[in-house]
């Protein structure tokens, strides 16, 4: 494995690269909350197969002392009973926005997100599906390395 990245983006784009990461801590101060996102993004960085994303975001969570044993199974979190309503309404949308045009929703899908979710959350929270999308395609693409074990 190469642990230097394909194209060292975060010199080359800076102004691009801080217009994401600005992005990035919008979304953190917003109406979500921490521990939704992280899920959320790690579950996309799953999908996507974003090792740097994949392993930053899990770390964050365990951070935040989330539970292992619910993270270990978050790629089959519809099995799972570790996952509530609202987290549930948003992993759907995140996979569905993440699996485009395959899985575009519809209004069904629509309106059992806005069970849990004000306008203002799902305007947030598929910006927050968009912005992990494009550092998946960042971390796959271009390849950062993944920090090595602490140890």
């Amino acid at each position: 494995m190469t642990q230097a990245p394909r194209v060292e983006y975060r010199t080359l784009a800076p102004r691009a690269y801080q217009a994401l990461g600005s992005l990035h801590t919008v979304l953190h101060q917003g109406s979500l909350g921490t521990r939704l996102l992280d899920l959320i993004y790690l579950r996309v960085s799953q999908m996507n197969g974003c090792a740097f994303c994949i392993d930053m975001h899990w770390r964050d969570l365990i951070a935040h002392d989330e539970d292992p044993r619910r993270l270990n199974s978050l790629p089959g979190w519809r099995e799972a009973p570790f996952f509530d309503a609202r987290e549930r309404a948003a992993l759907q949308w995140a996979e569905m926005l993440t699996a485009l045009p395959c899985t575009a929703p519809g209004d069904t899908e629509f309106e059992a997100l806005r069970e849990h979710f004000s306008d203002t959350e799902i305007a947030e929270l598929s910006y927050a599906i968009a912005s992990i999308n494009a550092w998946n395609r960042l971390g796959v693409g271009l390849k950062p390395p993944v920090p090595p074990q602490a140890g």
